[in-house]
């Protein structure tokens, strides 16, 4: 069995934006200085503002390997943690960066193609998902193709974006390509809206990065996307999994007061839907709502922070209600149909 980690990261380093001309200086990432003059590894200042990039595993695993600078060490990590694939999400997209057009599409073109040159060092071992300009549909369907081209599995996106929920029609123009590529569209723990992640400073990161991925799922569901678009695959990511019987259950009940009546345990099956699990999730609970193929699980390696479990997939068997041969299908056979790795 191929034991997949389905949200490994990367953390960007001023490599990543080495791939910008000099046309677009004013976007490329700086990193921010503190009052004592150290450099910090996660501060950044884009466009004149701030922008925090996330917490970093740095007791847990190596700067080079996290920054792709080591790959040969990276994989050797894998093998010593039991894994065969990493799927390589980005650090500071998780929160929006930009609203400039131009800007996001240098961000995330430089972005690409870094990730791109690492993935051909190790292109079985190392996959990872394409980041895309909303903003600009037009570059955003030429990077979807780039990254087809170059190893990605999947298309990140974050609960909201564009201001709007992913959900909207706008989005549809992408889904079609996405489908036509193989490509599924995996909804990371993030927003990309500015209003919705200024709007709590104090916010712990519940409502700026897990509630719009939440949101997300049920939206989607409500307006009936996965219909208009029948091989698309979805998955949710860093979320953990333990809000999918809530949401299953009040989209089971919508329906029912319709005179629809729906399997609660068949909904993510039938929609193509995927969800990272953690080990502190009451995960037999979790399945009889979204079922043996409903489950995966990531290890938010390099990051540090409520999600990240560096031997998580390890632990996967241990679990209460968790048989050997769910914890297959939760490793390696639903991120692998999800991922397109089968």
């Amino acid at each position: 069995m191929t034991v997949i980690d389905a949200d490994a990261h990367v953390v960007e380093t001023e490599r990543t934006w080495s791939y910008m001309d000099g046309v677009e200086d004013r976007f490329r990432p700086k990193r921010l200085v503190n009052h004592q003059g150290i450099t910090s590894a996660t501060h950044w200042e884009v466009d004149g503002k701030p922008i925090f990039g996330g917490p970093v595993a740095v007791e847990e695993t190596i700067q080079a390997i996290r920054e792709l600078d080591d790959i040969p060490s990276r994989i050797k990590h894998m093998d010593e943690l039991g894994t065969d694939v990493h799927v390589l999400y980005p650090t500071i997209f998780l929160r929006p960066i930009t609203d400039d057009p131009s800007g996001e599409v240098a961000l995330c073109q430089s972005y690409n193609r870094w990730v791109a040159d690492a993935w051909k060092q190790a292109p079985e071992r190392m996959r990872w998902a394409v980041v895309l300009p909303l903003r600009s549909m037009d570059k955003a369907l030429e990077e979807l193709q780039f990254g087809k081209s170059n190893g990605a599995c999947a298309v990140f996106m974050r609960g909201m974006d564009v201001d709007r929920v992913i959900s909207d029609p706008y989005f549809f123009p992408l889904y079609e390509a996405a489908e036509a590529l193989d490509l599924p569209i995996c909804v990371h723990a993030a927003t990309g809206k500015f209003t919705h992640h200024d709007m709590f400073p104090s916010d712990s990161g519940l409502w700026r990065f897990k509630i719009p991925g939440i949101v997300a799922f049920h939206s989607l569901l409500m307006q009936k996307v996965p219909d208009q678009f029948p091989k698309l695959r979805f998955g949710f990511v860093e979320l953990s999994s333990q809000w999918v019987p809530y949401a299953v259950h009040d989209y089971v009940r919508r329906l029912e007061k319709k005179g629809v009546i729906v399997d609660k345990s068949s909904v993510l099956r039938e929609n193509r839907f995927v969800v990272a699990c953690q080990t502190d999730d009451d995960v037999e609970y979790v399945l009889r709502y979204a079922g043996e193929d409903g489950l995966m699980m990531g290890t938010d390696y390099g990051h540090a922070d409520t999600s990240s479990e560096l031997e998580a997939l390890q632990r996967l068997k241990d679990l209460p209600g968790v048989s050997s041969q769910t914890a297959n299908k939760i490793l390696g056979d639903n991120p692998g149909r999800l991922y397109g790795l089968s």
